[in-house]
């Protein structure tokens, strides 16, 4: 059980918050789609945040060859699903960016494609 102040510690970082708002927003990415989709260059940094979403049981993986599926978590309690739905849904603004650099990555599966095989 993810009591409330360790659910938003994990989200009072702007990258580990905003990949967990794409991942809410598109079922699934792979670490190349986020580090895209959040202009970083730095593949461990982002793993790195990745990781500790994924400790906190926010975040579940799949491995497909050498790159890893990011999804949440389908235990994920209710409330906590409840305020990243609402929250990915609430800032358009914040999510602008990554979103639009996502989508500039092309559609699925092509997008796979070029980034993850």
């Amino acid at each position: 059980m993810m009591t409330p102040t360790a659910f938003y510690k994990c989200l009072a970082d702007d990258t580990r918050l905003a990949a967990l708002l794409l991942i809410s927003l598109e079922q699934e990415l792979c670490v190349c789609e986020i580090m895209k989709a959040l202009g970083e260059q730095s593949q461990p940094k982002v793993s790195r945040h990745l990781a500790q979403l994924k400790a906190s049981n926010l975040l579940v993986t799949r491995r497909q060859k050498q790159w890893i599926f990011y999804a949440l978590n389908p235990a994920l309690e209710t409330w906590a699903k409840q305020i990243i739905d609402i929250t990915a849904q609430s800032n358009s603004a914040f999510l602008e960016t990554p979103l639009a650099r996502l989508s500039a990555m092309g559609d699925r599966p092509d997008r796979i494609k070029e980034c993850c095989d």
